[in-house]
């Protein structure tokens, strides 16, 4: 399942514009069903499930989203839909403050968080008693799902089959520094934009407990991290962030299947990044990197009136992950399409 580019589309900016801007519907989705997960003392965070029939005979598929994203983003949808006429149980997990619900947690989200998904993992596998879960991210949620399998090492969960990640930023120093590229003016405004209106929503639900006074001087996503993502989880700077929140630090742990899907001409997360050792040296990761597909878009000429090459990809690697769950991950290290 090679991808193959929009003939109109083989710029990394034009495809990454293309499927941001697109508008996307999806009929043959049900209304999903609200629930919300105690993570913290003081954080709830919002998913929108879909739920089989019978949702304890059915895998299901976690979908983290990405930086400023939430579970209405096109991709997370796109997931769901396809994941649910699959027959998976499919939940869009909205990280903190994210899907209009800032006034739910007294703190920010980060791409450190693992503990999060890590809280819903174990409340799916102990409360609602569901047999087998496989987690998807894009892009900052990527790192997510790659880090959480890093920290869980070999003691991954039984119910965990594996996780995927499509144009996930593992290393975040590396990412950032792209994003500051003259070339990609555009994300770092729409990033930071979206981060002050957030952080002006936050201040409302909780007055007086952000340096808001420094806002106004938040020029980028690394301005944002040192003012306010840094402090506020006991960092000592972006810099220290960056370097401990990153995938990169834990890939080489990973004991679970992992498929990375990322395009060389992403424009703000570098291609090499996947070409480490501590990545290519570990059997149970496989890393699909194609000439094109631009950041989170994959956008192909369409098979049977879809054109989002990733969201199938993911979708036929969860399945893959599904009929091989019976036998021991020492006998199914990777699954290739």
């Amino acid at each position: 399942m090679s991808f193959v580019p929009h003939r109109r589309l083989r710029s990394g900016h034009l495809m990454t514009v293309y499927a941001w801007a697109k508008p996307r519907r999806f009929p043959r989705l049900p209304a999903p069903v609200p629930r919300y997960f105690d993570v913290a003392s003081d954080a709830r965070v919002l998913a929108h499930c879909y739920w089989q029939a019978k949702p304890r005979e059915s895998t299901t598929l976690l979908c983290l989203h990405g930086l400023e994203g939430s579970s209405t983003a096109h991709y997370m949808r796109g997931l769901a839909d396809k994941g649910f006429a699959a027959g998976f149980n499919v939940i869009l997990l909205n990280q903190r403050n994210c899907g209009g619900t800032e006034h739910l947690s007294a703190g920010l989200y980060s791409s450190a968080l693992t503990a999060d998904p890590r809280t819903v993992i174990d409340e799916l596998r102990t409360l609602d008693g569901l047999p087998s879960v496989a987690v998807a991210g894009y892009s900052l949620g990527g790192n997510l799902a790659l880090k959480l399998a890093g920290e869980y090492g070999a003691a991954a969960p039984r119910e965990l089959l594996g996780v995927a990640a499509v144009s996930p930023v593992i290393d975040l120093a590396e990412c950032v520094r792209a994003l500051e590229r003259p070339s990609n003016r555009l994300y770092q405004w729409n990033f930071v934009r979206n981060l002050r209106s957030r952080m002006r929503r936050k201040d409302k639900a909780w007055p007086g407990c952000f340096p808001m006074e420094r806002l106004p001087g938040v020029r980028s996503v690394r301005d944002f991290d040192e003012v306010f993502t840094a402090p506020h989880f006991g960092f000592s700077s972006a810099a220290d962030y960056y370097d401990r929140a990153s995938a990169l630090r834990v890939i080489d742990r990973i004991t679970v299947p992992a498929l990375i899907i990322s395009a060389k001409d992403d424009p703000f997360v570098p291609c090499g990044t996947f070409l480490d050792e501590r990545v290519t040296a570990n059997p149970h990761i496989t890393v699909e990197l194609s000439d094109h597909g631009g950041h989170c878009a994959f956008v192909c000429d369409g098979v049977d009136g879809d054109a989002y090459w990733a969201e199938r990809r993911v979708i036929a690697f969860a399945t893959a992950l599904r009929a091989a769950s019976s036998p021991t991950r020492d006998q199914c290290p990777a699954l290739r399409a």
